[in-house]
């Protein structure tokens, strides 16, 4: 009798041992940094959704931004979005096009947002989406050049409804930003100020394209936001480009090949890791970044 006791008392420290390690672990904010990826063609899932979740999972991706299309059954993003769970991967709604900021374009995000609504009703947890991930790209709409202001409040009109939205969905908010934008002022009824910064306050992450092909420029680039990211307490997610460009060679890392992108992106997190806005990074996008040189 004495000595199951014994037994079962070195069992039961064991289990507090273990359990206070798994403990100080999450106290001590130990978990890996993102690292993120756009799924533009979610076409991709529906003709093999194995094979798509095999390559995020073997690229060791923990967060993917998916495209939502409304011409594919909801049950078929539930699939997805179920599996992609299994393997630790937080799935965020993806949606957003210049044309938004036009007269009346909120309508779109407005459908996006019904869509995601009726989505998140009908879903167990396990198939719901874990947040909302905007790419709207103001600059590429022909207002920009010809009455920008008017469009940059446009823009602005457009996240804090999209705010409102998320709010009422229970859903982070994160928008997709240009590391230029803390180049672009404002004053309007929003405030004044830069627009960079104005995005970061009023949304719950960014993903900063920082669309350039070495450690150092992507360091450069980013310190603004990452600076402005840590007075307002939000997080900022590096993102760079895989694809071929006719912007020019330093654009992507298409050219150099996946081994030399993924050292330079070690040196960007080693050099932001005392940073508390520097959550990780994003590869844009799974289509380019399949077919890239090893």
């Amino acid at each position: 009798m004495l000595k199951k006791a014994a037994i079962w008392m070195f069992a039961l420290s064991l289990m507090l041992t273990a359990f206070s390690h798994a403990e100080n672990v999450q106290a001590s904010g130990d978990t890996p940094d993102t690292r993120a990826t756009w799924l533009w063609n979610p076409w991709m899932f529906v003709e093999d959704e194995a094979a798509t979740l095999a390559f995020l999972e073997n690229k060791n991706v923990n967060k993917v931004y998916v495209q939502i299309d409304r011409d594919i059954p909801k049950n078929t993003y539930r699939s997805f979005v179920t599996q992609a769970h299994t393997r630790g991967i937080a799935v965020f709604a993806l949606d957003g096009a210049p044309s938004w900021v036009a007269p009346k374009g909120f309508t779109n995000q407005n459908q996006l947002m019904n869509w995601l609504g009726n989505y998140q009703t009908g879903s167990l947890a396990q198939a719901r989406f874990d947040g909302i991930h905007l790419d709207v790209e103001p600059y590429l709409y022909s207002g920009w050049n010809s009455n920008r202001a008017a469009t940059v409040k446009s823009y602005q009109s457009l996240l804090q409804r999209a705010a409102t939205s998320s709010a009422q969905l229970n859903l982070p908010l994160e928008a997709d930003m240009p590391f230029w934008f803390d180049e672009i002022p404002y004053k309007n009824t929003f405030g004044k100020g830069l627009l960079a910064e104005w995005v970061i306050a009023n949304t719950d992450g960014v993903t900063l394209m920082a669309y350039r092909d070495s450690a150092p420029m992507i360091i450069e680039i980013v310190k603004n936001e990452i600076a402005m990211a840590e007075r307002y307490g939000k997080k900022i997610v590096v993102g760079v480009e895989t694809g071929t460009t006719d912007e020019g060679s330093v654009i992507t890392f298409a050219e150099e090949g996946e081994a030399y992108m993924n050292q330079q992106l070690d040196k960007v997190a080693s050099h932001y890791s005392s940073s508390s806005a520097y959550e990780g990074t994003a590869i844009h996008h799974v289509g380019s970044w399949m077919t890239m040189a090893p």
